[in-house]
């Protein structure tokens, strides 16, 4: 929304009688003197060759986390979203060729500004249009256009930059390769990455190369890795330091500690991230959307080959490229769409992927200069191709629900099977108001962390509430441990055993568990029949049913009330939670 009054309001601007004064503002100069060194450019170029970087350089470390530990680990994943990146920035540039080949190809340099999906307004039109609950479709589109940022900025690097300078371009590698070296010594400070980057982009500026490739590239050096418990755990211990002697250093170290266990990747990220959507890329659209259509231009705009190339590239392009390269890998079985999403959602999808604003007005500025002709041409046909992506996505999305019932693009967010009392384990009143499940995998430290909320919860609702464990085991000892938390259930143990357990989860071999039932005073014979027995594993394997079933595919996954919880599990978090829903349970009832 901020996107769009921001838009809307510097297309007013450059069209009122105060016109004049948007065009004369981008063009201030704004300069640096330090001793011989200077850098002066006008306003737009601060912002399209500076605050811009920041931008791609928060795309390159998303790119890096979802290769570290987010989508593109899975394999196939990774596949379906490659084709579908590189067939949905290769279709709309053939497609954007023909249209304006087919006119006397004078334009043809503009080709570069249907490759690109602006991210954050696709993301937009989507929770406005899309399918009721689309988490799952959202991770397919991100996924795909972090192939699609990065071949974008590719091209702008090669295709779209100016005379190449030697020494700057070779400082600009030495700050890449300086990076590199950062990563590879596992540095937990933030500020040396910061330093070189504010260097590289000084360099790369100065080379003739766009400084939007040093930006991605750069995020993409930055370290990600998931969070290290065992820095955690170690952070816990400076914190305690501090809660008996609080002191500026004490402090200093808690901090330092905490770091620690982040990767610099994240904690950048977190630092960036809102920055970015709420200044850069609205004052960037600020200083881009601004076309001025009087005096005819919309006509002209209407009858150029450019304009029709660039909304036949966004709209069509997009839209073919996108769904039917994802629709034939998939046929093909060269990938596989995220659970709970359907080919409508995906069409749907490859439709708003047409919406590509930040991308595309960005080439216009480096292809045609945006304040001439052809640049204002285009823009148009940008915001032109914006509007009927959208409303390509919603009839697309609205088709799909009522011919195939695609009427949510998401993994299941309710608990299946119901808890039952004849079969799941139930520590609390069994007829308790609440009703707190928890997917668990005894190789999973931090389910052993969360499960303990249990004593601060219990304190809190008392026999208001039930908390359950179901199995989902994904770690290597993980079936085995539940199978054998199953055979201590088998003698009525199972919740000293679990508390046990949990306590030496670095030991989980088959001789450890009969060793722990020998601790815990249990039937070691009779646990050991159970832990090998079919019912023990057809018990297990119902939880795991139930997990997928479910939409849980980590540990832990909680469930307040039969609703899954998304985002963070902590305590505090748990018991907000579960006072909301007791509050929405009275209410009810007093309505009833």
């Amino acid at each position: 929304m901020l996107l769009i009054v921001v838009t809307s309001f510097a297309l007013i601007w450059a069209n009122s009688p105060l016109s004049s004064s948007y065009f004369d503002l981008w063009r201030q100069s704004m300069g640096i003197d330090v001793g011989p060194f200077g850098l002066h450019l006008d306003l737009h170029h601060w912002i399209n060759d500076g605050l811009m970087v920041v931008f791609f350089f928060v795309v390159g470390l998303e790119v890096r986390q979802e290769f570290a530990h987010g989508a593109l680990r899975d394999s196939s994943r990774a596949r379906l979203a490659a084709i579908a990146g590189i067939s949905g920035v290769a279709v709309p540039a053939v497609v954007y060729v023909l249209v304006v080949g087919a006119s006397g190809g004078d334009g043809l340099q503009g080709w570069g500004a249907v490759v690109g999906t602006d991210t954050a307004f696709m993301l937009g039109a989507l929770a406005i249009v899309g399918p009721r609950l689309s988490g799952q479709l959202r991770v397919f589109l991100l996924t795909l256009t972090v192939v699609d940022d990065f071949l974008a900025v590719s091209i702008i690097g090669v295709f779209y930059s100016d005379e190449i300078r030697l020494v700057p371009l070779l400082i600009a590698l030495g700050c890449l390769v300086a990076l590199w070296l950062l990563d590879r010594s596992r540095q937990w400070s933030a500020a040396p990455y910061v330093g070189i980057v504010i260097v590289l982009w000084l360099a790369t500026l100065s080379s003739g190369i766009h400084a939007s490739l040093a930006g991605m590239i750069a995020g993409l050096l930055v370290p990600a890795y998931p969070t290290r418990r065992h820095k955690v755990v170690a952070a816990r211990q400076l914190f305690r330091d501090f809660w008996q002697s609080p002191s500026a250093s004490s402090a200093r170290a808690v901090g330092r500690g905490l770091s620690k266990g982040v990767s610099v990747n994240e904690r950048l990220h977190e630092y960036l991230r809102l920055p970015t959507a709420l200044v850069v890329v609205p004052i960037f659209a600020l200083a881009n959307a601004g076309v001025d259509l009087r005096g005819g231009v919309m006509a002209e705009a209407l009858s150029s080959s450019v304009t029709w190339g660039v909304i036949a590239g966004l709209v069509l392009g997009k839209f073919l490229g996108v769904g039917i390269a994802t629709f034939l890998a998939v046929r093909m079985g060269a990938g596989r769409l995220p659970e709970g999403v359907g080919m409508g959602s995906v069409f749907g999808g490859a439709a708003l992927s047409g919406i590509g604003f930040t991308m595309s007005l960005l080439i216009i500025g480096l292809a045609f200069d945006a304040s001439s002709d052809l640049g204002r041409q285009a823009t148009v046909g940008v915001l032109v191709a914006m509007a009927l992506a959208t409303v390509l996505g919603w009839t697309i999305f609205k088709v799909a629900a009522r011919r195939w019932g695609e009427e949510t693009a998401d993994l299941p967010m309710t608990l299946d099977s119901p808890v039952d009392p004849e079969v799941d384990h139930i520590r609390g009143s069994e007829d308790a108001q609440l009703t707190l499940v928890e997917f668990v995998d005894f190789e999973c430290s931090y389910c052993a962390h969360a499960t303990g909320s249990w004593e601060d919860l219990h304190k809190r609702f008392g026999d208001d509430l039930r908390y359950v464990v179901r199995h989902l085991p994904h770690h290597p000892h993980g079936p085995l441990a539940a199978r054998a938390a199953e055979a201590a259930a088998k003698q009525d143990m199972f919740w000293p055993w679990l508390d046990f357990v949990f306590a030496r989860q670095h030991a989980l071999e088959r001789e450890d568990l009969i060793g722990y039932a020998a601790e815990l005073g249990l039937d070691v014979e009779a646990f050991v029949k159970d832990l090998d027995s079919a019912e023990v594993a057809a018990r297990v394997e119902r939880d795991t049913a139930s997990a997928t079933a479910s939409g849980a595919h980590a540990t832990p996954t909680f469930f307040v009330d039969g609703c899954r919880l998304t985002g963070s599990y902590d305590a505090r978090t748990l018991t907000a939670t579960l006072e909301s829903s007791r509050r929405g349970a009275r209410t009810k009832e007093s309505q009833a």
